[in-house]
């Protein structure tokens, strides 16, 4: 009797993180920026989503022309819209695993992306907030933005139940299951609160490490002004105290995150 071949194991497919990175006229830094994002090693394989808003200077350009040996995608908006509206585009567009938001400065350390999404591909999490809050004390922070940053932090735990240190934080690493469920509305800064007020109400991992910062100011290239933290204070209240909850997620949500109860989807 002949024997059957035994088909070779085929060997799984290796995990996708996805960086999304929105650019809004960011051209005096952008090529040593792409330089080092692009060499930037993960202990997964890696798609850089870029998102140009429309930028007024040489910025899509730069972005065009620059060889890049990683996986790309080059998202052009038709029309100025936010951070949190580019941060949509490419979420939804992204192909990976996993999914973490990059800001295209080096106010944060890219070298501390792989212990952001380390527990995500090791199944110890499935949200990782990056905190510039819980760093060792010689870490130096504007006053001003330091103190708002952490009244805003103080009025989304309340409102939300989570305990977080920095909600403002950039750094927030996603199984990218979770997020591309999420119905994300807002389109300029709204993206922190909003995105922290959905999450609480699922039942998932959140874990938040330290990392480190370094502040622009606006001559560099800071677009964060007081109106933006009056708009988060809008949006920490709307998306815990007034929008309904029905419209948070789509109804694509893994049920293993929905808690008991929550007939709301």
């Amino acid at each position: 009797m002949e024997k059957k071949k035994m088909n070779p194991t085929k060997k799984a497919k290796p995990a996708l993180t996805s960086m999304i990175v929105p650019i809004y006229n960011e051209a005096s830094h952008l090529e040593e920026f792409l330089e080092k994002i692009d060499a930037l090693k993960l202990p997964t394989d890696k798609e850089i989503v870029f998102i140009d808003d429309c930028s007024k200077d040489k910025s899509k350009e730069i972005l065009k022309s620059f060889k890049f040996k990683s996986k790309t995608q080059i998202i052009e908006q038709e029309k100025n819209q936010g951070k949190g509206a580019a941060l949509r585009k490419g979420i939804e567009q992204a192909k990976g695993d996993f999914i973490i938001v990059q800001d295209a400065d080096f106010e944060y350390d890219m070298e501390e992306v792989p212990m952001l999404i380390e527990p995500l591909f090791k199944g110890k999490a499935d949200v990782v907030f990056g905190s510039r809050f819980k760093k060792d004390g010689r870490q130096v922070h504007r006053t001003f933005h330091y103190l708002v940053n952490r009244l805003l932090t103080i009025l989304s735990n309340f409102m939300s139940g989570l305990y977080l240190t920095d909600m403002e934080t950039c750094y927030k690493a996603f199984k990218a299951e979770i997020i591309q469920n999420v119905n994300l509305e807002s389109n300029r800064f709204g993206f922190e609160p909003e995105v922290t007020a959905k999450i609480a109400r699922l039942k998932i991992r959140v874990q938040e490490f330290p990392i480190s910062y370094y502040p622009r100011n606006y001559l560099e290239g800071k677009k964060i002004t007081w109106k933006d933290g009056v708009a988060a204070l809008r949006h920490i209240v709307y998306f815990n105290m007034i929008s309904s909850e029905k419209h948070f997620f789509k109804k694509e949500m893994p049920e293993r995150y929905i808690p008991r109860g929550g007939n709301w989807l």
